[in-house]
């Protein structure tokens, strides 16, 4: 009977959190709004990165459902996560720190139905200010880092020119749209991309399989893009080139690796002159970018500070289930010599 149907799950709003209960509130208050006004079965699915604030009890109040991990991983597996799990066909794939504004979800949903060759569909997004950040690119390579390093970086960039649906190379996964079954075709994103060129990768590999991926102005989300500072901020620096790098290895070749490493430190040498003189600007954060184009493979990066989160967690774990240390035993006092027959006798 109808009655007992499954209900079919159309569409997952998909979102990775970690240490974010402020922004991830906003990103889920945004959402229930959305489901609101959409004519479709929706479900929110949460993964909480082993945050250790209280993000988890938010989003359950939020009515969100909610995938706890004790231990940190990597945005490309978070994703795979949330698109293994997901119930519905189409995954909205969305940071904490992203906000839909109204009607975003359904210009991005109706883009997929009308490009049926289409993998995914993504947002524009918006610095909270309102101003257009850069959405979707052109494939990295040896001549889109060319153009960045004598200052066409602009020509490299696919979103904000068009004002109607339009193809391009990748997109930011922010606020990303993705067609399930064509996730699962080609293996999900590749958790060897911690963070940082995982969209790109994944991108690389939909258009490898004859889908394509769709820019849709018309949808748009805030993304607060909540940069950190310190020794965050140059293990982001480390992880970002390190990911650019693995990505040309495995899609182009050493060489054109090489070629990107010598370019992109070019470009950033640039930034880093001009920044002595312009006010606002870190000559610091851009040689540490210099550098780390250079070397991709030296430093710590955002995966080894997850290493050593979970690696501490553990730790903390077992002490707790071992219990306090059981003290030594005290040794017993020597027993009296038994007298021998011949002193008894005596």
């Amino acid at each position: 009977m109808w009655r007992n149907a499954p209900i079919v799950i159309e569409l997952t709003y998909g979102i990775v959190n970690t240490n974010g209960r402020p922004l991830l509130e906003q990103c889920l208050a945004a959402i229930d709004r959305e489901r609101r006004t959409l004519p479709l079965r929706t479900e929110v699915l949460v993964v909480d990165n082993a945050s250790t604030d209280d993000s988890v009890d938010a989003a359950r109040r939020l009515g969100a459902t909610v995938l706890e991990l004790t231990q940190r991983q990597g945005k490309a597996a978070n994703d795979t996560l949330l698109l293994q799990r997901a119930a519905g066909r189409f995954v909205l794939l969305l940071n904490e720190d992203s906000e839909l504004r109204p009607g975003a979800t359904a210009a991005l949903v109706d883009a997929l139905l009308e490009w049926p060759g289409a993998a995914a569909a993504g947002a524009q997004l918006r610095y909270p200010d309102g101003r257009a950040q850069g959405s979707a690119y052109r494939f990295p390579t040896p001549a889109t880092t060319l153009r960045c390093a004598i200052g066409l970086a602009g020509t490299t960039v696919q979103s904000g020119t068009r004002s109607e649906p339009h193809e391009v190379d990748w997109h930011h996964s922010a606020a990303l749209l993705v067609r399930r079954n064509a996730a699962a075709q080609v293996g999900w994103l590749d958790p060897d991309f911690f963070v940082y060129s995982d969209e790109v990768d994944f991108a690389r590999r939909l258009r490898d399989a004859d889908w394509s991926i769709v820019h849709v102005p018309a949808a748009e989300c805030v993304h607060h893009e909540q940069l950190a500072n310190g020794g965050s901020a140059d293990r982001r620096i480390v992880e970002f080139a390190r990911n650019r790098d693995r990505y040309m290895r495995k899609h182009h070749s050493r060489a054109a690796a090489r070629a990107v490493r010598w370019l992109s430190a070019l470009t950033y040498l640039q930034r880093a002159c001009a920044a002595v003189v312009l006010p606002g600007h870190s000559p610091r954060r851009y040689w540490r970018h210099v550098r780390a184009s250079l070397r991709p493979g030296v430093g710590d990066g955002l995966a080894e500070a997850a290493a050593a989160f979970n690696a501490q967690r553990a730790a903390a774990a077992l002490a707790l289930t071992a219990g306090p240390p059981v003290p030594a035993a005290t040794p017993a006092p020597p027993a009296a010599p038994t007298p021998s027959p011949a002193a008894t006798a005596r």
